[in-house]
């Protein structure tokens, strides 16, 4: 009997299936890159981002699969309890080390929409313009994730990660 995929492979497949599925209605072929899971996600958010520069709405599942994804990466590379990522309606982590809190609200929230948050994970925005902008809010002192973020060098993006140009094209 094959043994059970763990939640990480589940995970990974979805992302994968909501990549395609986004490239796709982009009128793109499907996702043809290194099966590496972060490259995958760089790939999955540009895809998303993408799609909302082409004035298409982005596919639900491909926003939901990014944000998951790039707040478990933040979690990952900050991890701690101190300062709560919220991006509704996909989720939330707690990041930094710091006090923690047990109950009630985080003494440092940062609250933003989705694809403000995947543009600020790829680096097509900056943590300074979103703020003032009004598009991101964060309160406390541990707030400012600048230092965090883009979570991959600018430097793969638009295009992403697997995503050569003249597919993009």
């Amino acid at each position: 009997m094959p043994a059970k995929p763990t939640a990480a492979q589940r995970r990974h497949a979805a992302l994968r299936t909501a990549l395609d599925t986004q490239l796709a209605a982009l009128g793109l072929p499907p996702y043809a890159g290194p099966d590496r899971p972060s490259l995958v996600l760089s790939a999955c958010a540009d895809a998303v981002l993408r799609a909302r520069a082409a004035g298409a709405e982005p596919e639900r599942a491909a926003v939901r699969a990014a944000v998951r994804g790039t707040l478990a990466e933040l979690a990952e590379r900050a991890p701690g309890h101190s300062l709560e990522v919220r991006v509704p309606p996909y989720g939330a982590v707690q990041v930094v080390e710091g006090p923690r809190h047990t109950r009630g609200t985080p003494p440092g929230v940062v609250e933003t929409d989705p694809l403000t948050w995947l543009a600020l994970a790829v680096g097509e925005t900056t943590w300074s313009a979103e703020t003032a902008a009004g598009t991101l809010s964060a309160s406390g002192v541990r707030a400012d994730l600048s230092w965090l973020l883009p979570l991959w060098p600018p430097t793969s993006h638009p295009a992403g990660p697997g995503l050569d140009d003249q597919a993009l094209s």
